[in-house]
């Protein structure tokens, strides 16, 4: 697929934010502000923080915390992914450190950027995994049940009760 251009205009982007290590609350609370302070950026919702079991993890890995955050923001994808990296390695996240799918002092995750479908070797949008996660569609649906996933055209409710079945 092609790059999208360097600038969107204002989208809403969902973000979903998960911990696992350290002061967990904390950190959730602190990458919210730094998520509201990126330039031009407003946090519309943020749905209730849940703790979830880990998925495909060593293990004894400890709860996470999970949320997930709506954004309007100008920054386009691949920026604004630079910024939760940015964001995560300022909360301590060494990816390079890290056991595939294991604890992390952050994760963030952007799910969806407005109704964007792209693939990259960064990036892919849709997440390619949120309609498998209940740690990201729960969250989701408490600020955001109509949210179209813009590749299976559900919403994230449709989505969550599906996952549910299975």
């Amino acid at each position: 697929m092609m790059q999208p251009p360097a600038n969107l205009g204002t989208t809403l982007a969902c973000v979903a934010l998960g911990a696992n290590l350290g002061d967990c609350e904390r950190t959730i609370a602190s990458a919210l502000s730094a998520l509201a302070q990126l330039s031009g950026t407003t946090a519309i919702a943020v749905a209730p923080v849940i703790r979830t079991t880990p998925v495909d993890a060593p293990e004894n890995s400890p709860d996470f915390l999970n949320t997930v955050a709506i954004l309007r923001t100008p920054i386009a994808p691949l920026a604004l992914l630079d910024q939760l990296m940015r964001i995560e390695r300022e909360h301590g996240r060494d990816r390079a450190r890290e056991a595939f799918h294991g604890p992390r002092t952050l994760d963030l995750d952007l799910i969806l950027y407005g109704d964007l479908v792209m693939q990259t070797d960064r990036l892919t949008l849709p997440h390619p995994r949120m309609h498998t996660r209940a740690f990201v569609l729960e969250p989701l649906c408490a600020i955001a049940p109509h949210a179209v996933h813009p590749v299976l055209g559900l919403s994230a409710q449709a989505l969550l009760n599906r996952l549910k079945e299975t």
